[in-house]
């Protein structure tokens, strides 16, 4: 395993993040235990969940996904071998209307942690992340930002932080991060975390794939210039770079067959940049799937890249993707197919 420190801190993490929204829906709480030992096993300390979690978000399934973290640490006592990262949901709307109605301020958000702590079975989370932003922006596959003049949101990025000192100061999480962010607003939580002394933003969790590249807009200049680590979630595409729906080998209980409402990595030009990228692959005699999860994990920006398993297979396969590395002609090979088919599922 490759080991990076989270910017500005002394939190050495593994380059690869196990990734955990399917448990407690796709996985078992015996299954998600399993992965966790696979994982401890070969290198990775570093997980990430959500409140939310497991995807898609329920009334039913909410919070299982921490739950069963809880149970591991619990059983195992595998607390200091691990750095844990959550989430508290962002804008209200009636997909998390479940979890909560008000939006973030310093109750929710201490609520929100205390009931985290509970599920996880921990005193301490190491990363706290805003999962997406309360105003109204283009995120999940939007591409382009419009405004909307009547968007009830107010400024409270200084409320946010101070509410999230608080949490610091009690010791129930260590550092903060954000999560689906744009440009503008990550240097709004610099700019007040620098004006206020108040705690800064070291990570960013945005999407990010070979068919996904939009964070190397304002995002990638951001992220070198200020220390902001991106921690890449889907860099599989929900599985569509495994190769697998092209190749009409993906299981009855693959995520897109399950749920087929998660269309943003299956246009015509996804699948059309995909069978690129897989010749590609082929050619050089390695997976999609490898190849995928290695361009993703040597980009400059990336502190951690974010994998989701729902098999021990599965996870073997994107956890050695840390020991490939794509040399300039492979790469030069994929930048002519982004070239002609760029971000076909910003």
């Amino acid at each position: 395993m490759k080991y990076t420190t989270i910017p500005k801190t002394d939190i050495k993490v593994s380059k690869i993040c196990l990734g955990t929204m399917t448990w407690g829906n796709q996985n078992t709480e015996s299954e998600g235990h399993k992965q966790l030992d696979y994982a401890l096993e070969n290198g990775v300390n570093f997980i990430d969940t959500a409140e939310m979690y497991p995807v898609p978000a329920s009334t039913e399934t909410q919070g299982k996904t921490s739950k069963i973290i809880g149970t591991w640490l619990a059983k195992t006592g595998n607390r200091d071998k691990v750095v844990l990262a959550s989430k508290i949901v962002g804008r209200p709307s009636d997909y998390t209307a479940h979890i909560r109605t008000t939006g973030l301020n310093a109750n929710s958000i201490q609520e929100a942690i205390d009931n985290e702590l509970k599920r996880l079975q921990t005193d301490y989370i190491d990363l706290y992340q805003i999962h997406w932003p309360e105003r109204e922006t283009n995120t999940f596959s939007t591409r382009d930002y419009k405004h909307n003049p009547n968007d009830s949101w107010t400024d409270n990025f200084n409320e946010v932080l101070q509410a999230l000192n608080e949490q610091i100061k009690a010791g129930k999480i260590r550092h903060v991060g954000m999560s689906n962010e744009k440009a503008w607003g990550a240097m709004r939580y610099l700019e007040e975390s620098k004006n206020h002394s108040l705690p800064r933003m070291k990570t960013v969790q945005n999407a990010y794939s070979l068919i996904n590249r939009g964070f190397e807009g304002d995002m990638a200049e951001i992220s070198m210039r200020e220390n902001l680590g991106l921690l890449a979630y889907s860099p599989m595409a929900f599985g569509v770079l495994s190769g697998k729906y092209i190749k009409g080998t993906a299981a009855d209980n693959a995520r897109l067959k399950l749920f087929p409402r998660f269309a943003r990595y299956s246009s015509e030009q996804s699948t059309e940049a995909t069978k690129c990228y897989l010749k590609i692959a082929e050619d050089n005699g390695m997976t999609l799937a490898q190849m995928s999860l290695a361009f993703v994990t040597q980009q400059p920006f990336v502190t951690s890249n974010i994998i989701g398993a729902t098999s021990l297979e599965q996870l073997k396969e994107n956890i050695d993707s840390v020991n490939v590395k794509l040399n300039d002609d492979i790469l030069k090979l994929i930048n002519e197919v982004h070239n002609v088919i760029p971000n076909p599922a910003t």
